[in-house]
Order: C-alpha cells, then structure tokens, then sequence
C-alpha cells in the first residue's frame, strides 16, 4: 500500500515538473510578426506583384528552426499574393523549395490574420518581407503605421528586407521619421533600374528614405547586405533575406 502511495506521488510529481517546464517553456518562447502585402497589381502594367516569396521564406525558416512562433497578417486577411516571378525555377533557393513543399505554411498563408485584429504586445518583434506590393497598400496603411510606431516605441525589434523599408516612409516617432539619423538600406535605385521599373513604382526606395534624413547605405547589386540602429534591421535585397533574420534573432535572444 506504502509502494502504491509513493508511485503515485513521485508519478504526480513528475507530471506536475513537465507541466510546469511546457508552461515556463511556452511563455518563453519568443512570437514574431509577419506583416506580408494584400497588393497583387504592379501599379497601372496589367501585370501581377505580390511578396517575394524568398523573403518570406528565408527568414521564416531561420526563425522557426530556432523554436520562434510565427504569425503571419496581411492588410485584407487571408491568402496574400505572391509575385510570380519569384516562383520562378530561376529563382529558386533552398528556403523556396522547402517553401514550396510546406503544406502547412501554405495552409497557414491561407488563412493570414488581418492587420487591424493585431495588437503589438502579443508580439516580441514584427518582421516585413518585400517584394514590390507592398509599395502600394502598406505603405499606406494606417494599421501598418501605427503598428510599427507601436513596436519602436515599445523597445521591440522592426526588421524589413528589400521593397520593405518603403514601408517606413510614413512612420513617424515623436513627431521626426523614424528613419531620421538612422543607418539604413534597401531595394537600390540601381536595382530597381536594373529590373526595369523605375517609371512604374510610385516612388523609389532609396530616395524616399534618404528624403526623410535616413543614412542609407548599399553593398553591390543583388550582393546580401544588412544594417542595424537600434531596433531598426534593414536588408538591401532578397539575397539579404537570411541577414536580416539572423540580425533579429539576436536581437531577440539578448
């Protein structure tokens, strides 16, 4: 009867350690917000844009490999579109390919939350992939804005790769861009000549930012390149991607 009594307790007593490391383990675990483009019209061409899906992707995968829990939101909800030509085979990297056969993140893209539901303290950070729709909806959007001034002014991580730091255009803090005085890069004028659309987006990355007194930067076209201030995590190009997600990772693991 003793022997029953003490299996039961130490059988207890286990149960109850594990419960506790799940529920200690779970709080610990650090929660990312993907903010990805609803846009899917390159401007007034007839042709389709979207998210770059290796700037999806790559970051994606290098936080979850890490254990950090993703929720991905989009402006209208639901399935975001994604810009053809980076579906391309000539395209293609290792994080689209596995990109490719992950049935449950295509699932998960199907089901995007919408940007209004979002509240910045269920977040650690929030993270933007690029890809050239984002030039017209996020930029702006006002749930976007706001959200990004929430995360800053709140001593979260705000990273954008390629087309995404357009998004920064009309955040302000305190009154002053957020860029202002703040080392940054992104989707050159060099690169956006060299794909041809230099007449097509609404305005350029790099002028817009340099505009509003960011110190931008850049490393040799389609090169990875990234830069950090503060809490500001900018990366030059899709190649930058992975840089970027790294940048955040520890940022978030401090």
């Amino acid at each position: 009867m003793k022997k029953i009594k003490l299996l039961t307790i130490i059988t207890f007593a286990a149960f109850s350690t594990i419960a506790i490391a799940q529920k200690t383990n779970k709080k610990s675990m650090k929660k990312v917000l993907f903010v990805v483009t609803s846009n899917d019209k390159l401007g007034n061409t007839g042709e389709k844009t979207g998210f770059w899906s290796e700037e999806l992707a790559a970051p994606y995968y290098e936080l979850l490999d890490q254990g950090v829990e993703i929720t991905i939101a989009t402006p209208l909800g639901g399935q975001p579109p994604i810009d053809p030509k980076s579906a391309d085979p000539s395209a293609a990297t290792e994080d689209t390919k596995r990109f490719d056969a992950d049935k449950t993140l295509q699932e998960k893209l199907k089901h995007t939350v919408k940007l209004s539901t979002i509240n910045q303290k269920d977040y650690d950070a929030v993270f933007y992939p690029g890809g050239h729709g984002p030039l017209w909806d996020l930029v702006e959007d006002k749930n976007s804005i706001a959200l990004i001034e929430s995360f800053y002014t709140h001593k979260k991580p705000v990273a954008f790769v390629c087309h995404a730091p357009a998004v920064l255009k009309n955040v302000k803090v305190n009154g002053e861009f957020l860029v202002k005085n703040k080392k940054v890069t992104g989707f050159t004028n060099e690169e956006e000549e060299a794909v041809g659309l230099t007449k097509v987006v609404p305005f350029l990355l790099e002028d817009a930012l340099t505009q509003n007194g960011g110190k931008f930067s850049k490393g040799p076209n389609w090169a990875p390149y990234a830069v950090e201030d503060g809490l500001l995590i900018t990366g030059q190009n899709p190649a930058s991607s992975k840089l970027v997600a790294g940048k955040l990772l520890e940022k978030l693991n401090k």
